[in-house]
């Protein structure tokens, strides 16, 4: 029951900045309930930030890369762990944008567009493969996808987003999702789906390479990109990040085994067949 009461911490933050901000009688039982509650929310979240820290030495899994063609890696555990954060168990998580030959993607803008339909970038609708066998235990594919973030305003929009975005469930932060169970034990989450896109359900067993689902931008995402991670555990809220190492060849062709560096452009090793 606490770790369930923790993982609503969001709700506590939330209704101590409203207490703060509706309060008009200074420091009266209104201000000091809501810094009450923000004291609360804030404790919830950094004990489950340290239960989500995952231990040291872990091996990394082997799994297949879930992407075909050429990409390059972005926020990922070959340059700095944890990549992104142990929050949701993303300390081995990375991102992932696509660029094939002859075909640039749009570039960040100062001011103007503050933000690009994202079917104007590579990555949309791209498909997303399955990394191993293994059984969907968790899918959402009800968000929109929404326009990219790529300019000034919209990255400093983007930060804002995200804040209240982490005051919610996961989905606000994931976006159209899968969870995978892979048979090695781990599970296998993919972020920011193309909604519509989702070719499986929960219970659905499928295997190594089949096709998934589409990339997409829904959720808390600044342009559409593969996001990836392994946990050991279905609920991002609690489980901690599992290393991974993949399979694939750099810009000249070179076999690497690992997880490539952030800027890194690489593709599959042995980019499996999709199964419809």
């Amino acid at each position: 029951m606490l770790l369930s009461l923790r993982k609503r911490h969001g709700l506590f933050f939330a209704a101590g900045a409203l207490c703060i901000l509706v309060n008009r009688q200074g420091l009266g039982p209104l201000w000091y309930a809501g810094v009450i509650l923000l004291a609360l929310g804030g404790a919830m979240r950094w004990s489950l930030w340290r239960r989500q820290r995952p231990p040291r030495g872990q091996e990394p899994v082997l799994v297949e890369v879930p992407v075909t063609g050429r990409w390059k890696a972005l926020n990922g555990p070959g340059t700095k762990v944890p990549s992104h954060t142990h929050s949701h168990a993303q300390s081995y998580a990375i991102d992932l944008t696509c660029h094939p030959p002859a075909h640039p993607d749009p570039k960040f803008s100062l001011l103007w567009p503050l933000g690009r339909r994202p079917h104007h970038y590579p990555a949309f609708g791209a498909p997303v493969l399955a990394p191993g066998d293994g059984v969907i235990v968790s899918v959402g594919d009800h968000q929109r996808d929404h326009l990219s973030r790529t300019s000034l305003p919209g990255f400093v929009y983007l930060f804002l987003e995200g804040f209240v975005r982490s005051l919610g469930w996961p989905r606000h932060l994931w976006g159209n999702h899968i969870v995978l169970k892979l048979d090695q034990g781990t599970y296998a989450g993919f972020a920011h789906l193309k909604r519509g896109s989702l070719r499986v359900a929960v219970g659905d067993r499928v295997g190594v390479g089949q096709h998934l689902a589409e990339v997409g931008n829904s959720g808390n995402s600044s342009e559409p990109h593969m996001h990836f991670q392994l946990m050991n555990g279905p609920d991002s809220e609690v489980a901690q990040g599992v290393p991974f190492t993949w399979r694939y060849r750099n810009d000249d062709g070179a076999e690497e085994v690992g997880v490539p560096e952030d800027g890194t452009y690489f593709t599959p090793h042995e980019s499996p067949s999709l199964r419809h």
